[in-house]
């Protein structure tokens, strides 16, 4: 697969790769809410969703939502 080309494409594709991610490792939005508060995050069900719905993640909460996911790796053809 080709490398995103817009900002609006990237941010798309990243939104559906963490929920393919949390889909296999059957994490709900809640329980990733409460993983994530070990990475100093402080969301709620509602706020993960909101922010994969509109795809307006940022780096640092992507990467973190994956580690929390037990995620060791990503690589950009992933996404």
């Amino acid at each position: 697969m080709a490398f995103a080309t817009t900002e609006q494409e990237w941010a798309e594709r990243a939104a559906r790769h963490l929920k393919a991610e949390l889909k296999r490792a059957n994490v709900t939005y809640d329980e990733l809410a409460e993983r994530m508060k070990a990475h100093g995050f402080s969301e709620t069900k509602a706020s993960i969703a909101n922010k994969l719905a509109r795809a307006t993640m940022s780096a640092h909460f992507y990467l973190a939502a994956l580690a929390a996911t037990g995620r060791e790796s990503v690589t950009l053809e992933d996404i």
